[in-house]
């Protein structure tokens, strides 16, 4: 059986309330696993915003920089309107 991300995106997007919210995450993610994913927004948002440099959003959040140059790398060859949508959704 292949999994279904977009079956995961339809539950995340159908609830309404926050706590029910942390229920699923917690039951779908390991701590790690949502550690990671907290991180890498950061990442993102910190490479957006362009006011840290990869070592100081390293040593900030304590993040590799291998995590850091692979988000640095994806935004670098997303199209100006994929990068403009990014901003949108992770940083307003």
């Amino acid at each position: 059986m292949r999994a279904d991300w977009g079956l995961v995106l339809e539950k995340v997007v159908n609830h309404h309330d926050h706590n029910a919210l942390l229920e699923l995450f917690e039951l779908l993610l390991t701590e790690d696993e949502r550690s990671a994913i907290a991180g890498r927004l950061k990442v993102f948002q910190a490479l957006l915003l362009g006011e840290m440099s990869q070592r100081q959003i390293a040593g900030e959040f304590q993040i590799s920089i291998a995590t850091i140059t692979r988000c640095s790398n994806y935004l670098k060859h997303m199209s100006v309107e994929q990068r403009e949508k990014i901003k949108h959704l992770i940083l307003e």
